[in-house]
């Protein structure tokens, strides 16, 4: 089992920044890649940031392509998701998941594990 804890939400007017964090512990357990979802009022889960634990292999949706940044602590088993120049779109709860194989990592069905979320409101 693992367990992941995400951080770093909050209010933040548009055009500023947050960086997330997620957490991952638990008992022996490996990393294939570890990816960011977010969930906006009333629409599906999407796809924003993934990594890959083997290659620093990286990938972005196209809406967040230039503002955010996915990066990772190998040390501390954790994910970070810098984000720049936020919009009001940007509003959502915003998950980290955890992938154990290789599979497509910008699909939410492939990953094991889920945080809870942590809610990112962006004022205009």
């Amino acid at each position: 089992q693992v367990q992941l804890v995400e951080s770093g939400g909050g209010l933040v007017q548009a055009g500023g920044s947050l960086r997330l964090s997620c957490a991952a512990s638990g008992r022996a357990f490996s990393i294939y890649a570890m990816g960011w979802f977010r969930r906006a009022p009333e629409k599906e889960r999407e796809f924003v940031a993934a990594i890959r634990w083997s290659d620093d292999g990286i990938y972005y949706a196209d809406s967040v392509k230039g503002r955010f940044t996915i990066s990772r602590d190998n040390a501390k088993n954790t994910v970070y998701l810098q984000m720049a120049s936020l919009k009001p779109d940007d509003t959502a709860l915003y998950y980290c998941a955890h992938m154990r194989a290789g599979r497509d990592v910008t699909i939410p069905d492939n990953y094991d594990y889920w945080g809870r979320g942590t809610q990112v409101t962006v004022s205009s």
